[in-house]
């Protein structure tokens, strides 16, 4: 992948993991917008983006988003999740056929308008024939990932452990649903990171890395 050339990275993270804010960093080191799925919802919420209307704006212009995010003043930010930071996500075992497809539009022209930083929404599949992406996977081992959710959330290890195995399962029927491949599958990737013994700095440090080895060959 070339920094200086239109890109996109998509990192899919295991719950748990802190690979939402390894992207978020990542995006912040190489100053360019961050999308996860609380945002991607919000501005549907927001801009009312259905299936029918997406379809209608792009009939409009072939670059619809950069037109929307003119007119409404969305701020191309790595910063913009926290103008959203109260709506909260649908589950992924709620998301229907057509959801998907809007959300995925909405990822589509998000990444014509610009080099971004996705996290999660099958960003790994949706821009698997990109010219120029990167395909990173976070894990973690269980009790770092438990550790993190106990307290991030402020519960107990049994709360932790339901919560990461119903996201788990979730997110897996999810993408086999929508892509017939799995998440866990590492051909899917182009990076693969276990968070264990690793900082969140040291993640984005191997990304960057990683990164900057591939813009010298």
């Amino acid at each position: 992948m070339k920094t200086n050339e239109h890109f996109v990275i998509a990192v899919n993270r295991e719950l748990g993991s802190g690979g939402r804010t390894v992207g978020e960093k990542v995006a912040q080191r190489l100053g360019v917008p961050f999308y996860d799925k609380a945002l991607i919802q919000s501005l549907k919420e927001k801009y009312q983006l259905s299936t029918d209307e997406i379809e209608r704006l792009k009939g409009q212009q072939h670059n619809w988003w950069a037109d929307l995010k003119r007119s409404f003043g969305i701020m191309p930010s790595y910063a913009a999740p926290q103008l959203f930071a109260k709506n909260t996500p649908i589950p992924d075992f709620l998301i229907t056929d057509d959801i998907f497809k809007s959300e995925t539009e909405i990822l589509k022209a998000i990444a014509e308008d610009g080099s971004c930083v996705i996290a999660g929404r099958s960003a790994f599949y949706i821009f698997r024939n990109h010219p120029n992406h990167l395909n990173v996977l976070i894990q973690a081992p269980m009790e770092q990932r438990l550790s993190r959710v106990m307290s991030k959330r402020n519960i107990s290890r049994e709360e932790a452990q339901k919560i990461i195995n119903e996201v788990d399962e979730g997110r897996e029927r999810y993408i086999n649903k929508y892509t017939g491949t799995s998440r866990y599958d590492t051909r899917n990737y182009d990076l693969v990171i276990s968070m264990n013994g690793l900082s969140v700095d040291d993640a984005v440090d191997i990304i960057i890395d990683y990164i900057e080895k591939g813009c010298r060959e």
